[in-house]
């Protein structure tokens, strides 16, 4: 035992030293702590954080549409410019049905089919799903470039009383509505007369998706390996466009890093995509990484050489100059179905000038997604497309003989989008940012108490030997 103040002044900088040290093994010790935590719980199988979220999204995700409204339909029909304006949003709530045929398999990957099913929401939306638009006929549209023969073509249109525009609701032209001109056109080919521009959507399944499930390796954790049991797309013709990479964007490998890009894969633009870090802040007590998608990525192989495969028509593209627009006929059954982004943001000034009523902003328009660095999950997303049909002059069909020119025509713009709901967000800082934030604040006080400790008692030691000296 000590008996007098030398004793304890010694004890004092050995305590002091002791907690200085332990306070540094923390550091990488801590670290370890929590990385080997997050792989755990990263991992997609049951009893996980990652399991959780991914087997159903732990926030609601909703869709939101905006139908664009042609004002001057018969105008159009004699030449002149089309004016459209922006009706909306309707809202649906999608992604709420847990995901099906989940099946564990041996090579550390997990398989599945995402169910499509979308429920109107009233009171997220201007008005209800029976609200009537003028807008774009798919089936006349799109016909001259499904059927050879036009003459056919145009009689199917006459007697059906069909045009150019028709006007429907907001129903029927997203989920389907029974068409006479097709009824026509088709006779007894097809028994579905049926069309919209998400037909068929609800009761159907996206996959099957096959994805590594992380659990011996969870830098590949959410990857996707396959989709409709291949490793490869078929659209594109080309290696590098039909590559599947990254993830589905609902989430993505622990420790994300901002000066690589994000890549993630979509269905229903027929495309490996990415996103570049933009900038970092904080949501509801948690810091997240946005990540855009950038001008690059639908510039046009002038621009970006790494887009060539994505051209596929050289008179649309205006020889591979334009861009801003996704040609997926070959992925649509040929129907002249072109993606973009909302209004024609980053789209070549050729496609905003063929049309009135359109504003594209960046604010508004752009796709993102926000993640959350640690541990990969996406805490804040927005997929924003717009969908427009090709058409052209065609002197044999009356209600397209007298059109200017050739258009990628919008249709409507849709923004998916969901952002982490309290009380998950609770969940998430009370098990991983409360934690880290604990543990740093442990390793600071032991190494600050520690080494004022360590210093007071030895520097009192040098004086009370110096004086005794």
């Amino acid at each position: 035992m000590c008996c007098n103040k030398t004793c304890w002044l010694v004890v004092g900088s050995v305590v002091g030293g002791l907690l200085v040290i332990l306070g540094g093994v923390l550091f990488p010790g801590g670290d370890l702590i929590i990385s080997n935590t997050i792989k755990k719980e990263a991992v997609i199988e049951e009893g996980t954080i990652a399991y959780d979220n991914w087997i159903v999204p732990g926030s609601p995700v909703y869709r939101y549409f905006w139908i664009f409204h042609v004002t001057n339909p018969d105008a159009i029909l004699t030449g002149g410019k089309p004016h459209l304006e922006q009706k909306g949003p309707y809202a649906y709530l999608v992604r709420h049905v847990k995901k099906s045929n989940v099946t564990q398999n041996r090579n550390d990957t997990v398989s599945f089919n995402q169910p499509n099913e979308a429920i109107f929401q009233r009171h997220l939306s201007i008005g209800p799903e029976e609200d009537t638009y003028t807008v774009l006929n798919l089936g006349v549209a799109a016909a001259p470039g499904i059927f050879p023969l036009l003459g056919m073509i145009n009689d199917a249109i006459k007697n059906s009383n069909s045009s150019l525009f028709q006007v429907r609701s907001v129903k029927e032209l997203l989920w389907g509505y029974r068409d006479p001109f097709l009824e026509k056109i088709l006779g007894g080919i097809l028994p579905d007369k049926t069309t919209g521009v998400f037909y068929p959507y609800n009761g159907t399944m996206d996959g099957p998706y096959t994805v590594y499930n992380g659990k011996n390796d969870i830098s590949r954790v959410s990857i996707i390996t396959t989709y409709k049991g291949s490793s490869n797309l078929s659209y594109w013709d080309d290696i590098y466009c039909d590559m599947i990479n990254g993830t589905d964007a609902a989430s993505f490998p622990p420790s994300v890093n901002k000066k690589k890009p994000l890549y993630f894969f979509s269905s229903e633009i027929c495309r490996s995509i990415y996103g570049l870090f933009e900038t970092e802040y904080m949501q509801k007590g948690i810091k997240l990484y946005r990540f855009v998608v950038p001008t690059a990525a639908l510039a046009s192989p002038v621009t970006n050489p790494e887009n060539h495969c994505f051209c596929t028509d050289q008179v649309l593209s205006r020889n591979c100059t334009g861009a801003g627009v996704l040609d997926l006929r070959a992925c649509q059954g040929g129907k002249p179905i072109f993606l973009s982004l909302p209004h024609f943001l980053y789209g070549s000034d050729f496609l905003l000038e063929q049309v009135s009523g359109l504003n594209p902003s960046k604010e508004e328009h752009e796709t993102f997604v926000d993640v959350e660095p640690i541990t990969g999950f996406t805490m804040h997303f927005a997929k924003r497309l717009q969908v427009n049909v090709m058409f052209q002059p065609t002197k044999q069909i009356d209600v397209l003989a007298n059109i200017t020119s050739e258009f990628v025509f919008p249709v409507l713009w849709l923004n998916e989008t969901a952002l982490i709901g309290d009380d998950s967000a609770k969940t998430f800082k009370s098990s991983v940012t409360v934690p880290m934030k604990a543990l740093e604040i442990i390793r600071i006080v032991l190494i600050c108490v520690g080494g004022v400790i360590f210093l007071a008692c030895s520097i009192t030691l040098c004086v009370r030997s110096c004086k005794k000296k």
